[in-house]
């Protein structure tokens, strides 16, 4: 594929993969491994791909060079999704120099048991890389999601090379019905949703450049209507609510805490309220996490379990404090038979949280949902809808 006349994309699509990173599921839509190869008078590959699929994107690799032997190969990111195929790379290559940042070489030492030392060109903030009549700048992006990343920008087509950043779920050889933002979203604060303040940084960087083209490690290429992913990766970077809207998360046992939360859901939308409604024991955690930062208001719902909140709410309460939730609206619903205490279990690790606002109205279903129970869904509906 090209991406501008002389920046050809070599990557590959994962139909095999079920599980990201070991946790995030991605069997309906698969995966992409992005790479790329920039033709000057030198030649540079950007990045490599998953261990599985090394000779395959080897392969693109020489079909791009139509001949022509590379210079060096750019590390943007040791992850080993991207640096698995660094070593054959360079066992094919003989003469190319490895181009990564100090700390990238060190990563290699531990994964490979070689840092190429005597072909390393080590890059940092500032550094210029010479293609002949072109050239790659680099852009120190610690923490973006790895302590060793940088990215790179060549002004001559005005590309920005963002290693993880601007990254979505998906193969390449797919249309996500969905679009960008959704899996764009659920791999964000899955996965760099921790980072706020280092995007920050970086995107204060990249914008005193030209950019017209964004080649993620993950995802499409962007090369239309910039500004948005540009705005919605600050949007996201400082926590700010995405949309309007509630996220009601249930742990249920026999029904009453799930009917609680269904019946709040039913009265939010009849107020005109956008609500994601999920179930914490059955559907996928990481939507559960994406759409609690998309939207403002956020409503925990949990039986009381030995005492606190159930496994799963716990869970739950925990990767949203380990992604840095806060200035959000948080009400809470619990359940239990002889003595609900949920929701102070909740509101206790809440409280751990930056800028959280607490609704007044707390929901306590004691046994079943009767009429006690649904005069306080009816008010926390009200005061969540003002």
């Amino acid at each position: 594929m090209q991406v501008t006349e002389t920046i050809k994309y070599v990557g590959v699509n994962d139909h095999d993969i079920d599980l990201f990173e070991g946790q995030y599921d991605v069997r309906e839509n698969g995966m992409a491994y992005n790479s790329y190869v920039v033709l000057g008078n030198k030649v540079a590959v950007a990045d490599t791909v998953d261990a599985h699929f090394v000779e395959e994107w080897l392969g693109n690799v020489e079909a791009a060079l139509a001949g022509r032997t590379p210079d060096y190969l750019v590390v943007h990111h040791m992850e080993p999704d991207h640096s698995a195929g660094i070593v054959a790379f360079m066992d094919r290559y003989p003469e190319a120099q490895v181009v990564a940042s100090k700390m990238a070489f060190k990563m290699m030492n531990a994964y490979f048991g070689t840092d190429f030392a005597d072909r390393q060109i080590v890059c940092k903030e500032g550094f210029e890389l010479d293609l002949g009549g072109r050239t790659l700048s680099f852009i120190g992006a610690a923490n973006v999601h790895w302590p060793e990343v940088m990215f790179s920008y060549d002004s001559q087509d005005k590309v920005l090379f963002s290693a993880d950043a601007f990254g979505k779920f998906g193969a390449n050889d797919i249309e996500d019905p969905e679009g960008w933002a959704c899996e764009a979203r659920r791999y964000y604060f899955g996965i760099v949703g921790k980072f706020g303040k280092n995007v920050q940084a970086v995107l204060k960087k990249v914008a005193s450049l030209d950019v017209e083209c964004i080649c993620p490690l993950h995802g499409p290429v962007l090369s239309e209507n910039l500004p948005y992913y540009l705005g919605t990766y600050t949007t996201w970077s400082n926590y700010e609510p995405e949309d309007h809207g509630v996220t009601i998360a249930y742990a249920s046992v026999y029904g009453h805490t799930k009917q609680a939360a269904e019946e709040l859901a039913g009265a939010l939308r009849e107020k005109g309220e956008s609500v994601s409604l999920f179930d914490l024991a059955r559907d996928d955690m990481a939507e559960a996490v994406e759409d609690a930062f998309r939207y403002d208001r956020l409503v925990l719902a949990s039986i009381t379990y030995t005492g606190g909140m159930f496994p799963f709410m716990n869970t739950f309460i925990h990767t949203l404090a380990e992604h840095a939730y806060q200035n959000r609206k948080v009400a809470f619903i619990e359940s239990g038979t002889w003595a609900p205490a949920a929701a102070k279990a909740m509101r206790a690790q809440m409280e751990q949280m930056a800028d959280i606002q607490f609704a007044e109205t707390v929901v306590t279903v004691r046994g079943s949902v009767d009429d006690a129970a649904r005069a306080q869904i009816a008010a926390l509906a009200n005061e969540l809808a003002e």
